[in-house]
């Protein structure tokens, strides 16, 4: 019969796991999150700092870059881990609710990570350079049409935005119409904003609402206005955030504030 060990040696083999388990780093599994939404989220700061993000967190993200609004579907729908967005989020919301009545909306979280400049972009030959942000609400109010007003060539502007949720349309009319859509006879809406630089790259009339890093991209130039027109790009949660998705998001924050 192999004798007992005194308690006190027990309880002194007990605390020493105890403290060795105390000091040992937390580890935590890697996880691979996937991330649907905004293209200006993923542009500005997916794209270029995602190898950074999953060396900070030890996750793999798989990144769907796809709009505002798909990004939340998808994250109501349980096919995303996080959404990007990159307008307000009960903009966005109220928009969703109009084509998908009914979801739990109220359970989403926002969580804001940086702030970029909206690009106010014009054809090459257009000599409007400078412009009051006051003379882009009377464009979007359809009460300037014309880039005489403005100082340029008697020529009609043609507004371009990008429909379907787009998060650049979507800032620029919470900022200007309170979130009201721009009706007018002189908008046309692109799908892609891509297709939308293109058309500011053939017309000379056109006036574009788009994300700074594809203007500065395509070499666009733009109508740089007193004050600046801005999204807020920010991760998206069903409710509180898994442990993963939270180091990711703080993760962000500490990689968004070095960049400012």
């Amino acid at each position: 019969m192999t004798p007992r060990k005194p308690l006190r040696t027990l309880f002194k083999a007990a605390a020493l796991a105890a403290a060795i388990l105390a000091a040992a780093p937390l580890v935590v599994r890697a996880e691979t999150l996937i991330v649907q939404g905004s293209t200006t989220f993923n542009r500005a700061f997916m794209e270029p700092q995602q190898a950074a993000l999953e060396a900070a967190t030890g996750h793999v993200l798989t990144v769907i870059p796809n709009k505002s609004m798909p990004g939340l579907i998808a994250l109501l729908e349980g096919r995303a881990h996080l959404a990007m967005i990159s307008a307000p989020l009960e903009n966005e919301i109220q928009m969703l609710e109009k084509v998908m009545p009914g979801l739990p909306f109220d359970q989403l979280q926002t969580h804001e990570i940086l702030r970029v400049r909206v690009s106010v972009a014009v054809h090459p030959s257009n000599t409007v350079r400078k412009a009051k942000i006051d003379d882009v609400k009377q464009i979007l109010l359809g009460r300037v049409t014309n880039w005489a007003a403005l100082g340029g060539v008697s020529k009609a502007i043609r507004i371009v935005l990008v429909g379907g949720g787009g998060g650049v349309t979507t800032a620029v009319e919470s900022q200007f119409l309170d979130g009201k859509q721009v009706n007018l006879p002189n908008v046309t809406y692109m799908k892609t904003p891509v297709q939308l630089v293109q058309v500011v790259e053939q017309d000379p009339a056109a006036i574009g609402f788009a994300q700074l890093a594809l203007v500065k991209q395509r070499g666009i130039p733009e109508m740089v206005t007193d004050k600046p027109i801005e999204q807020v790009l920010s991760f998206v949660t069903f409710g509180p955030p898994s442990p993963a998705a939270k180091s990711v998001v703080e993760s962000a924050r500490k990689i968004a504030d070095k960049l400012m």
